[in-house]
C-alpha cells in the first residue's frame, strides 16, 4: 500500500507511463512538480493540454502540425522533387539538424510488423504512392530505421515504388561505421554495410 496521498500517487503513476521513466524517476519528477511554484507547475499542465488540443498531423506529409500543413510543407524554398520517408515525426528532427536535406518528408506513422499486427494498410504507404504518382517527385529517400522492421518497410516501399513509379529514383540512407568508432567493437552487420557502401578515398 502506498504511503503517498492519492493525488500524488496518481501523478507518479501517470509519469511512470512515459517511455524511459521508471517508478523512482516518476516519483522524483512528481516531488519536483510539487516543489515548483504554481506558475511553473501550471505552465507544464497548460503546455501538455495545449499540445494535445492543437497539434495534429499535416494533411500532406503526416508530420506534426499546428494547422492543416506543417512548417516544412509550407516552406516554398524546399525542393519538392526529393522526398524523405521516415517512420515517425521524431525522425524528422535529426535529419533537419544536419542541414543537409533540402527536400520534403513523408511520415509513415510506424514500421511494418506483422507480429504486432501492423500491416501496410496501418501506415501511410498508400498515401506515399499517390503523392509520388501525382507530383514532381524524382527521388524518394528511404530513411526508415536500420532495424528488422525498418528494413522490411523500406524493401516493401521500394518494391511498390518501382512497380508504380518506375521513373522515380529510390535511394536508402547509407549506413556503416560511426565516426570515432574502433573496428574491433563493430558488429558484423555494421561492418558488412560499411564495406558494401565503400566509396573512393
Amino acid at each position: 500500500m502506498s504511503t503517498n496521498a492519492p493525488p500524488i500517487q496518481r501523478l507518479i503513476s501517470e509519469l511512470a507511463k512515459l517511455p524511459g521513466i521508471g517508478t523512482r524517476t516518476a516519483q522524483r519528477l512528481a516531488f519536483h512538480i510539487l516543489r515548483a511554484d504554481d506558475v511553473d507547475a501550471n505552465g507544464l499542465a497548460d503546455a501538455i493540454r495545449e499540445v494535445k488540443e492543437r497539434i495534429g498531423l499535416c494533411e500532406e506529409c503526416f508530420n506534426l502540425a499546428d494547422g492543416p500543413r506543417c512548417r516544412i510543407c509550407l516552406d516554398e524554398r524546399r525542393d519538392t522533387a526529393i522526398l524523405c520517408v521516415v517512420e515517425e515525426p521524431g525522425d524528422v528532427i535529426p535529419i533537419e539538424r544536419t542541414h543537409e536535406f533540402p527536400g520534403r518528408y513523408h511520415v509513415l506513422g510506424g514500421a511494418l510488423s506483422p507480429i504486432d499486427g501492423i500491416d501496410p494498410d496501418d501506415l501511410k504507404i498508400t498515401e506515399l504512392y499517390e503523392r509520388v504518382a501525382h507530383s514532381e517527385v524524382k527521388e524518394v529517400v528511404l530513411a526508415t530505421n536500420p532495424t528488422t522492421t525498418g528494413e522490411a518497410t523500406a524493401l516493401h516501399i521500394a518494391d511498390g515504388l518501382r512497380e508504380r513509379s518506375p521513373a522515380v529514383t529510390v535511394t536508402r540512407l547509407a549506413s556503416g561505421l560511426p565516426v570515432g568508432a574502433d573496428l574491433e567493437y563493430a558488429d558484423e552487420v555494421t561492418l558488412s554495410r560499411a564495406l558494401a557502401g565503400r566509396r573512393p578515398a
